[in-house]
């Protein structure tokens, strides 16, 4: 694994004259809060290699050389969500064979399930649940890692032609130009919606307030001690706490067994002060958007429903590719105003034929 300077510097000078590079991370996600990137996988011609994001090198150099290039990445939202925060890192462009697999209407489009389709190559699924901060990595995540990016070359270009052969090539190109655009905005939580998490919508406005205070002090809980929220307290048990409360009964019994006494005593103090904030502070219940579809509308949607299952029949695909139900929804209260939202083979998929 390259956590030198040195090393690093020879495989920039390789980035530099590779013809192809195909790239992806791992993080800590299922071991610490806030996450952090802690591996990047890079394969170029007869070589793969792993870079340590951890040792304190400087990457700008190399990411500058591999913005500039097309990547081959598989799923490749959450890699470039993660380089984008950790780094500013956004590709000029990239070839994703998930993307491109669910193109060609394959209903199993992991990577694991592609290599072995496509290529006759057995992966392991390996540590799916492996710490990738600890140091050394073990043998067989380092294993792991390779494999991540060391068949996605011959996989691109057996997906590449196939997407020619079909007339979709340009389908791909505007989905993984979408995904880059979209993948380079950091998204902003909303406050006021954060902690909402499922089953809030049962809870009465008390609760809602007592909800919001556990779930911000289970956010503090899990950054001090550097572990997911969930290993400190799982959703549901913040929504039982929280409705228990609100209805004045004691949230005791609502709590797992051997829940450590600092934190036990912490957390009934929040409930407390959560109950005794007035009304005026506690939270809104979310509304519906209390738009009711009209009966014109209804009937844009069916016709533009059947359109769209029509033609994913035709091709093959998932019909949400080509349109998600919300989409449909927004398309059949306002065609010019959401039709901009589409891709441009999208938008020619759901008009009507002549």
């Amino acid at each position: 694994m390259i956590d030198r300077a040195e090393p690093l510097a020879d495989l920039l000078s390789r980035v530099r004259a590779a013809e192809w590079l195909a790239l992806d991370t791992e993080a800590d996600s299922l071991h610490a809060y806030p996450e952090k990137l802690c591996l990047i996988q890079i394969s170029l011609p007869e070589a793969d290699e792993l870079i340590d994001p951890l040792a304190s090198l400087d990457l700008s150099a190399l990411l500058d050389a591999l913005r500039g290039r097309e990547l081959i990445l598989h799923g490749a939202d959450y890699d470039l969500r993660l380089l984008r925060r950790a780094y500013g890192f956004v590709p000029e462009s990239v070839f994703d064979t998930m993307v491109a697999a669910r193109l060609l209407g394959f209903s199993e489009f992991g990577l694991t399930h592609l290599v072995g389709e496509l290529l006759g190559v057995h992966l392991e699924k390996g540590p799916q649940t492996a710490d990738w901060a600890r140091r050394p990595l073990t043998a067989r995540m380092v294993a792991y890692a390779r494999n991540d990016t060391r068949y996605l070359k011959p996989l691109a270009d057996l997906l590449r032609a196939r997407l020619r052969e079909k007339g979709r090539l340009g389908w791909h190109a505007e989905s993984c130009a979408r995904l880059v655009t979209d993948c380079a905005e950091l998204r902003t939580a909303d406050p006021d919606q954060v902690w909402r998490v499922k089953g809030a919508d049962r809870l009465d406005r008390r609760g809602l307030a007592v909800l919001r205070e556990l779930w911000n002090w289970r956010d503090s809980e899990a950054i001090a001690a550097n572990t997911p929220p969930y290993f400190v307290l799982r959703h549901e048990t913040l929504i039982e706490v929280a409705d228990a409360a609100a209805q004045g009964k004691t949230v005791l019994p609502q709590l797992p067994p051997r829940f450590p006494l600092r934190r036990r005593d912490g957390l009934l103090a929040v409930v407390e002060r959560a109950l005794e904030l007035p009304a005026s502070r506690w939270p809104q219940r979310n509304r519906a958007s209390g738009h009711r579809p009209s009966i014109a509308e209804k009937r844009r949607h069916d016709v533009l429903r059947q359109r769209r299952d029509h033609r994913a029949a035709e091709l093959g695909i998932d019909p949400t590719l080509i349109a998600s139900r919300a989409t449909l929804n927004s398309l059949a209260s306002d065609w010019d105003k959401y039709q901009t939202d589409l891709m441009n083979w999208q938008r020619e998929l759901l008009k009507p034929q002549t």
